[in-house]
């Protein structure tokens, strides 16, 4: 397994998320198969921020991979959990 790590900072919503899309689709060319994404400066995710998490999710695993989300802040936790990422994709703390 090969990852890549990929940090997300600030706001990951409807504006941003087209980029960073793109980005984590671009990380997955090629060998790496798996991203650590570290959201330990993510201070607000929108449900389209969920979206890319997932989409990247989904590519790694095709890959035979995965996505693992690190040290989100409580208020990135609340809104993964509320909607049931923490079920989908692991969180480190």
């Amino acid at each position: 397994m090969t990852i890549a790590t990929y940090k997300l900072a600030g706001r990951l919503d409807g504006a941003s998320s087209p980029t960073h899309e793109k980005a984590l689709q671009e990380i997955l060319v090629g060998d790496i198969n798996s991203i650590d994404i570290d959201l330990s400066e993510l201070d607000y995710v929108s449900s389209a921020g969920l979206r890319v998490l997932l989409v990247a999710a989904k590519a790694a695993k095709a890959k035979g991979g995965k996505v693992t989300l690190l040290s989100p802040k409580p208020a990135t936790v609340e809104v993964l959990k509320i909607s049931g990422f923490d079920k989908i994709i692991p969180i480190k703390a």
